[in-house]
């Protein structure tokens, strides 16, 4: 199986080169790797390393916490941390908490071994998913501890299958696992692991802490008028069809906004002949004039998360494809939730579903049903404070994970 394994890196390697070519993520994520170890030579000696492996940016905003913690609690430590994809180091590079940010690179056990060499870290943290055979091998024959933050796991991952011996290997060089919910404390168990810690999410801490500490953002808070409001939040075409859809056939007096995953300026056409008439984009509009619009395009980057103090009903992109963006930071400003019904790897959404706090949207009149039951009586400010108070009930990930490293 290890044989295959590395085939499989190496093909997946072969592929990216070639599709770097004309892809520009696939060009950065080649780009990235080049002369790495190169690059990391200035970690080379430096000592209380402390490094944090994130797939992407969401796995990220799940490490935040745990390494504001570190570093509030002891200033020597410095914090190297890795990304799978670009669209995670292009932003992690500029977290101002981490030392050094780089690129893994691909997962070879002379990559692993030259890595962990030049990098010597006293702890390392995996994120959520990411599992790379070559580098947790190599930091468990260093006796280098390594924990897993944030983890879910479901009965269709290979660790719980008949064929996931490999898969299952991995998982033995882990000093500890902290995991979302019950659900993967019980399937890790089967497997004869009790070095379990039900932790929950770091997101929750994230979020909730953000919420706090609110942004001024006088466009927003002038376009929006004290009215209902509908924010299409890192949303994709099919989210941005239905809203579309939706506000051409909606009476009420709401006001709208969506605020897309791709802001480039082709997409943002897309958006305005969706919506015809009645909008401006938010580089275009000023105090004097934003109020007197129906509907708002945010069209940069960065202030999405504060917008949704202003918003009451949120419906979030990647909910058709599998990839739902994040639910958890409409959730903590007190927003109903709406998205896609492809979310069964997002317990999150599973939980804010039961709670009614969040609710499925399949196509335009699903979203017309649910819009309209909301304004029924009590029950949209019933499913706002159902959600808030998911995000408050579940706080407390980064304490408890603390606690138990202290013991370990």
């Amino acid at each position: 199986m290890l044989f295959f394994y590395q085939i499989t890196i190496h093909c997946y390697y072969l592929i990216l080169k070639i599709a770097s070519i004309f892809n520009p993520k696939a060009k950065l994520w080649i780009k990235g790797r080049q002369r790495i170890f190169e690059q990391l030579k200035i970690v080379e000696g430096q000592g209380n390393i402390f490094w944090f492996h994130c797939a992407s940016l969401g796995e990220l905003e799940q490490g935040k916490p745990i390494i504001e913690k570190l570093k509030a609690q002891d200033n020597t430590i410095k914090i190297l941390l890795t990304f799978f994809s670009p669209s995670g180091y292009e932003i992690g590079k500029k977290y101002k908490k981490a030392d050094y940010v780089f690129y893994l690179p691909l997962d070879s056990a002379t990559n692993a071994k030259r890595f962990i060499k030049i990098v010597n870290p006293k702890k390392a943290f995996f994120i959520k998913y990411e599992f790379w055979y070559h580098y947790l091998n190599e930091l468990h024959q260093q006796n280098i501890p390594i924990y897993l933050i944030s983890g879910v796991f479901r009965e269709n991952q290979p660790f719980f299958k008949w064929y996931g011996s490999f898969h299952k290997k991995m998982l033995n060089f882990f000093t500890h696992f902290f995991v979302q919910n019950t659900d993967s404390e019980k399937l890790l168990t089967t497997l004869g692991y009790q070095n379990i810690t039900v932790a929950g999410d770091t997101r929750l801490d994230r979020v909730y802490e953000n919420s706090l500490f609110l942004k001024q953002l006088p466009l927003i808070q002038k376009f929006v008028e004290n009215k209902t409001v509908i924010i299409a939040g890192s949303s994709w075409q099919k989210e941005e069809k239905i809203l579309g859809e939706f506000i051409t056939s909606c009476q009420k007096d709401f006001k709208y906004i969506i605020a897309p995953h791709d802001i480039s300026l082709k997409h943002i056409q897309e958006i305005e002949n969706l919506l015809e008439t009645d909008f401006i984009k938010y580089s275009e509009a000023t105090l004097e004039n934003i109020s007197s619009y129906r509907s708002l395009i945010i069209d940069n980057i960065g202030i999405l998360a504060n917008t949704y103090q202003f918003t009451d009903i949120a419906f979030v992109g990647g909910g058709f494809t599998g990839a739902l963006h994040n639910i958890l930071e409409p959730a903590s400003f007190g927003n109903v939730v709406l998205f896609g019904p492809k979310h069964t790897k997002f317990h999150e959404a599973e939980e804010l579903l039961q709670l009614k706090g969040a609710f499925e949207i399949d196509d335009t009149d699903d979203m017309i049903a649910i819009v309209n039951h909301l304004l029924v009586s009590t029950t949209l400010e019933q499913s706002k404070t159902a959600a808030l108070n998911y995000i408050k009930n579940g706080k407390g990930a980064t304490e408890l994970i603390f606690k138990e490293l202290k013991i370990l």
